[in-house]
C-alpha cells in the first residue's frame, strides 16, 4: 500500500501553534491533506502528532489519526526520518505493508496534488530510494558574504569573484514540501540527501519553507498572488 504520512507535532517554538493555524482560510495542515487526498496517490493519510487538538483538527479535514507519537520522537531534536520510519512501521504491523510512503510537510500550502502524482511517477521510474522536492536558489551561492566579527564582509568563495553569474553551477536545496520514499528505505533509515534520491524540481514562486513569522508572513503573501492560479486540485 501507499502511505502519506504528515508529521505534524504540538510543540512549535518560534510560531506556536504552527501545524494548525489561519492559513488562507483553514488551518494549514488542511492544505497538505488535500493535496495528500486529491492526488490519488495513497492508500492512507495518516497525520503523526503528540497533540490532541492537532489530531482532532486532521480528522475534521480528512485524514486519519491512528495513534499519538511516542514522547521519544516528540521533542525538539527528532528528525523526520524517524517519525515516518515509525509510521512505517506501526502500518506494517497492522498486518498490510507498505510499499512507499510519502512524507507531507503539514506547513506546504503550496503542494499542488499534481506534484506528488509526479513525485510518485519519478520515484518509481528512475529506481531511486527517494524522490523528493527541490527548487534553486535566488542567487548564484558561489557569491555568498558572511559577516565577520568586525563587522566587515568577506566572500565564502573569493575565488569566484570574477566569475560571470551565467557561468556558475545552478545549485539547488530542499523545497521542504514532500519526500517519497521506498518503505525499506525509509524504516533502515537511510539519508534522504545523497545519491539515492532523485529531485522534483519545483518553480521558487511555489516554494516557502515556513520557520519563522516573517516566512508566514511572506508565504500568505505568496499564497494571495497566487489565487488566480489555484484548481488543479489540492495546494495553492
Amino acid at each position: 500500500m501507499r502511505l502519506a504520512v504528515i508529521p505534524a507535532r504540538g510543540g512549535s517554538k518560534r510560531i506556536p501553534r504552527k501545524n494548525i493555524r489561519p492559513f488562507g482560510g483553514l488551518p494549514i495542515i488542511a492544505w497538505s491533506i488535500r493535496a495528500a487526498r486529491d492526488s490519488g496517490c495513497f492508500d492512507r493519510i495518516l497525520v503523526s502528532t503528540d497533540d490532541a487538538e492537532i489530531a482532532e483538527m486532521a480528522r475534521t479535514h480528512g485524514a486519519e489519526v491512528p495513534f499519538l507519537r511516542p514522547p521519544e520522537l516528540s521533542d525538539d531534536h527528532t528528525g523526520t526520518i524517524p517519525v515516518i520510519a515509525h509510521a512505517v512501521a506501526w502500518q506494517n504491523a497492522q498486518g498490510t505493508p507498505v510499499s512507499e510512503a510519502c512524507c507531507l510537510y503539514a506547513t506546504a500550502p503550496f503542494v499542488r496534488a499534481s506534484d506528488l502524482r509526479h513525485g510518485l511517477q519519478v520515484l518509481e521510474q528512475s529506481g531511486a530510494d527517494y524522490a523528493f522536492s527541490v527548487t534553486t536558489y535566488a542567487a548564484p551561492v558561489q557569491r555568498a558574504l558572511r559577516i565577520t566579527r568586525e563587522g566587515r564582509v568577506a566572500m565564502l568563495q573569493p575565488e569566484h569573484f570574477h566569475t560571470r553569474s551565467q557561468d556558475l553551477e545552478e545549485i539547488w536545496h530542499d523545497a521542504a514540501q514532500f519526500y517519497w520514499g521506498r518503505a525499506r528505505a525509509w524504516l533502515a533509515q537511510e539519508t534522504l540527501f545523497g545519491p539515492s534520491s532523485a529531485p522534483i524540481p519545483l518553480p521558487r514562486q511555489r516554494v516557502q519553507d515556513i520557520d519563522t513569522p516573517e516566512d508566514w508572513e511572506r508565504a500568505e503573501g505568496m499564497f494571495r498572488a497566487l489565487q488566480p492560479a489555484r484548481g488543479d486540485g489540492g495546494g495553492a
